[in-house]
């Protein structure tokens, strides 16, 4: 594809500074752009949080001193030596231009000859079925949904418009999806919950009779595990987006928005209310609430409530601040012992001499 930088503006909502004519090719990162492309500048943190001007200003020269053609820009920015497309969010413009220079190709509707389609299934004439896919009684596929190779889709599965399901994904029975959902190759949604009774000694199986709610514009990551619920649903709030390797148990409530980083396990009945960020390796202990906006940074241990707005680091979790001035005070602890030693021994020699 080959478009003018006028006609890139006008699809990513930014205006020209310098020569809208020049044609562009492509779009990629600073560390990888070539001649024709076109880069950009972030203005934000990885949290959306607007960076100070230092270090827009060395984004901003990395981004000029590379091979692209023109450079996305914050509409802060005027002018430059290369062209440039001023724009009000440049992370989401490079995003939109990755799509326009990338789009995914529609799946081609029907259903593959080796695709199994049990009977009493609803699958929409515009769905795609890939090979060796199972489809199981009761369940129901939307329109242009794509269900990859390999996949099994259980009873009574029920999966919106314009999902993709890819290769060997599993959806086990009550699991519903909305519409726009995104479930990765590998991920299991829908088995039971890790539900036991002990009795002298022996462990019994609750039976897990609940389900999976999905809702519209969310993405799962490969290999990501979701459980159904004991009774109710785990419920996945709109267009929350999560990672490979993510493990959510029974009951967990997740809300809209909300981010999870690879290798987070979240125990049962734990709540994360809208717009969290659970970034990786963190643990959620069963019934924890994390609070609307809350940030648990990267291998923290939430153990209770976290408030919404809040910043939490460690283990257990509390406020990144506190987190911070305590584990200043563990750096210091040996040469704190190092000091108190050489005291006793000074002591002990004190002692020694009036003797």
């Amino acid at each position: 594809m080959r478009l003018t930088l006028t006609d890139l503006a006008g699809r990513l909502e930014g205006e020209v500074a310098g020569d809208g004519a020049v044609a562009v090719t492509g779009v990629a990162g600073v560390s990888a752009v070539g001649g024709g492309e076109v880069t950009f500048v972030d203005d934000r943190d990885a949290a959306g949080r607007p960076v100070d001007a230092a270090t827009v200003q060395k984004r901003l020269a990395a981004a000029l001193g590379s091979a692209a053609a023109a450079v996305i820009v914050p509409r802060s920015i005027t002018s430059g030596p290369k062209p440039l497309i001023r724009v009000a969010h440049p992370k989401l413009a490079f995003a939109r231009a990755l799509a326009i220079f990338h789009p995914t190709p529609p799946p081609p509707p029907g259903v593959h000859p080796s695709a199994v389609v049990m009977a009493d299934t609803q699958v929409d004439d515009s769905a795609s079925i890939g090979p060796l896919a199972v489809i199981t009684p009761g369940a129901r596929i939307g329109a242009h949904t794509l269900i990859g190779a390999g996949c099994y889709v259980g009873m009574g599965v029920q999966i919106g418009d314009d999902c993709r399901v890819f290769a060997r994904a599993v959806l086990k029975r009550g699991v519903t999806l909305g519409d726009r959902v995104v479930i990765h190759s590998g991920a299991v949604v829908g088995a039971d919950g890790f539900g036991y009774v002990q009795d002298e000694g022996r462990h019994h199986k609750i039976p897990q009779v609940g389900g999976v709610r999905i809702e519209d514009d969310v993405e799962i990551g490969a290999n990501t595990t979701i459980d159904r619920g004991t009774t109710g649903d785990t419920v996945i709030g709109r267009g929350t987006k999560i990672d490979n390797l993510v493990q959510i148990a029974h009951n967990v409530v997740i809300g809209r928005d909300c981010i999870i980083v690879a290798q987070t396990g979240i125990a049962g009945s734990a709540v994360l209310e809208d717009g969290c960020i659970v970034a990786a390796q963190v643990g959620v202990h069963d019934h924890a609430r994390i609070g609307a906006g809350a940030i648990v940074l990267g291998r923290s241990g939430v153990v209770g409530d976290v408030p919404a707005g809040a910043v939490v680091s460690g283990f257990p979790a509390r406020p990144h601040r506190a987190e911070l001035e305590l584990e200043a005070l563990r750096r210091a602890l040996p040469s704190l012992r190092d000091n108190v030693r050489a005291l006793a021994a000074r002591l002990e020699r004190l002692d020694k001499s009036g003797e």
